[in-house]
């Protein structure tokens, strides 16, 4: 279902974007789309939609939420992380699975800055990773406008889903996004090559996510090594303190966001949460036998728990 997910033709009914620059650090900016409702009322609840790993804006399933929660009334704004959707110039950093802080400071913008008073967070894979622990972080101190998050299929345990991908049937898998690691990395070297030396990389085989991780993301980020990296970003560590409301989808048959940390973590232990646990799905596919806005079962999910928790202003 995860590679079928990827070839079942779609079409979305979307307005034009209005591309948009969020400042998350001195250095870094994020490239949003934003599809705003007619006058951009600041009562009209906001969706925010993040992607995942080597993915981008234009990915099918942010299209799909956008598309589901605009024809039902919200703001959608598409979200690129750090380096994705062709913006390496805007930051000077790579991206990794612990900058939940880019995400607070898109929420604060929107809410202190534009006044928007209900704003919703949707998060696939990392991007699902990345605004758990947001949730998390915040605690009990939940702003007023994070009216809720919605995730499908967070790598809340990098090092979990590392080990996953090393299986021999997801050789597929981790061949995708270790290819387009490295053409972003090297994409990164050329715009900052102070900053990225070569380092003998094309000499050095990297051929796995953790390799990756650890020969390029940890050193740059302060890591010890990968599993440092893995230990030290992963929403596992604080998916306890979430206290705003949060539906957290997942399938048991994913082939490297594994069901078992999902148990590990105690997630269904935490009444703040509402996770569910398909058999069936894969990594973020939910492909369902029903037609219309029930074929993508997973984004219909989160575009509903978002409407039942918005507010008439």
């Amino acid at each position: 279902m995860t590679i079928a997910s990827a070839f079942v033709p779609r079409k979305f009914a979307l307005p034009p974007a209005e591309a948009r620059l969020f400042q998350v650090d001195p250095d870094s900016r994020l490239l949003g789309h934003c599809h705003w409702q007619p006058g951009k009322s600041k009562a009209v609840p906001v969706v925010v939609i993040v992607h995942g790993l080597e993915g981008s804006s234009d990915s099918n399933y942010v299209l799909g939420i956008a598309d589901k929660a605009f024809q039902r009334g919200f703001h959608a704004v598409r979200l690129n992380q750090r380096n994705c959707g062709g913006t390496e110039a805007l930051s000077p950093t790579l991206y990794n699975s612990g900058m939940s802080g880019d995400y607070r400071a898109v929420f604060e913008e929107l809410s202190n800055g534009d006044g928007f008073e209900q704003i919703f967070f949707a998060g696939y894979s990392m991007g699902g990773n990345l605004v758990t622990k947001m949730a998390g972080e915040f605690g009990s101190a939940v702003p007023r406008a994070l009216r809720g998050v919605g995730v499908v299929c967070p790598a809340i345990d990098l090092g979990a889903s590392a080990d996953a991908l090393n299986r021999t049937e997801n050789y597929l898998y981790q061949w995708r996004f270790v290819s387009g690691l490295m053409s972003r990395y090297a994409r990164k070297q050329k715009l900052f090559p102070d900053r990225y030396p070569e380092n003998g990389l094309r000499s050095r085989s990297i051929r796995t996510v953790r390799e990756f991780d650890d020969f390029i993301t940890a050193p740059q980020f302060g890591y010890r090594d990968a599993q440092d990296y893995y230990d030290h970003v992963g929403a596992k560590r604080v998916a306890a303190n979430v206290r705003l409301p949060l539906l957290m989808i997942t399938a048991q048959d994913d082939p490297f966001v594994t069901y078992a940390s999902f148990l590990a973590a105690k997630i269904s232990d935490n009444p703040a949460i509402q996770f569910v646990a398909t058999t069936h799905g894969g990594h973020c596919a939910f492909i369902s036998k029903h037609s219309g806005p029930e074929r993508f079962w997973a984004e219909q999910r989160l575009v509903g728990f978002f409407e039942a928790r918005r507010a008439d202003l």
